[in-house]
């Protein structure tokens, strides 16, 4: 089964110019798939459309099989969690304890069961020391990691990061990446990161690439990542890592392009160590 299913799904914010034009696109269940385009493309736009904040003028959304719609909304919502953008746009509580809280408490889970819950998910995401800290003390990736924290304590089959790294640092950056990896690796949930952080993509098992509202592209990094020529007339640059690659294949040092940088010295300390 897949984790989302769309069809032929439209949406416009003024009624005149299509954001979205008639995208059919489907996630399989427990995948870490990104979804890439420049700026315009409509990739925010359809993260909002998925978790309901925005209802689309035609098509179809299924969630786990079921459509969504105005009667199921909210229980569907149950399932699926997004982190977004900005941080500081996330926070509800005093403290990261709080904050984490907040969707236990909307769901009603007994106050007694909560403390654990709590514990849990900031250990998830290295963040159990920080339970009593303000979250204006924390920095961009440590706000992020609490955001991801509030989502896993309510436990939603589902989620989605919109742009969640575009505002951190390099090493914030790297941290919610790796914690995006770490969250994927059982399985057990699906993860949609809208993105344009090309070295995330490469780290992913799917990519949906858009352009002016329509899927242009679908595949593994891989198969993305050679259409080049197309990736660069849509602004959109190659992963550093396999433009070193690349470059070192060309100069016959590489038998071929890599998409991380661990892998490009791994193998560079390979072929010195046998000559």
């Amino acid at each position: 089964m897949d984790a989302i299913e769309v069809n032929n799904l439209t949406f416009s914010y003024d009624s005149e110019t299509d954001v979205l034009k008639d995208i059919s696109l489907r996630i399989p269940k427990g995948s870490y798939t990104t979804i890439i385009g420049h700026n315009g493309s409509g990739k925010s736009t359809i993260a909002k459309v998925l978790i309901g904040l925005l209802e689309p003028q035609a098509g179809t959304v299924k969630i786990l099989g079921r459509e969504l719609n105005e009667e199921n909304l909210y229980d569907l919502r149950s399932h699926i969690g997004i982190v977004f953008q900005n941080p500081d746009n996330q926070f509800i509580g005093s403290t990261v304890a709080d904050d984490i809280a907040f969707g236990l408490e909307n769901r009603q889970v007994p106050q007694e069961d909560m403390q654990a819950i709590i514990e849990e998910s900031a250990a998830k995401v290295g963040m159990n020391d920080y339970l009593n800290a303000e979250p204006t003390n924390l920095s961009g990736g440590q706000k992020q990691r609490v955001a991801i924290a509030g989502i896993l304590a309510v436990k939603p089959d589902v989620i989605v990061f919109d742009e969640s790294t575009s505002m951190l640092d390099p090493q914030g950056k790297a941290s919610i990446n790796k914690q995006i990896r770490e969250l994927n690796k059982n399985k057990d949930r699906t993860i949609i990161s809208i993105t344009h952080d090309m070295d995330e993509v490469a780290q992913s098992e799917y990519v949906i690439v858009l352009e002016n509202g329509q899927v242009m592209m679908e595949g593994t990094p891989q198969e993305i990542f050679a259409h080049q020529d197309e990736l660069e007339k849509m602004g959109l640059a190659l992963p550093f890592a396999l433009k070193i690659s690349n470059r070192l294949k060309d100069m016959g040092v590489l038998e071929h392009g890599l998409l991380s940088l661990d892998e490009v010295v791994s193998s560079l300390c390979q072929l010195k160590s046998k000559n």
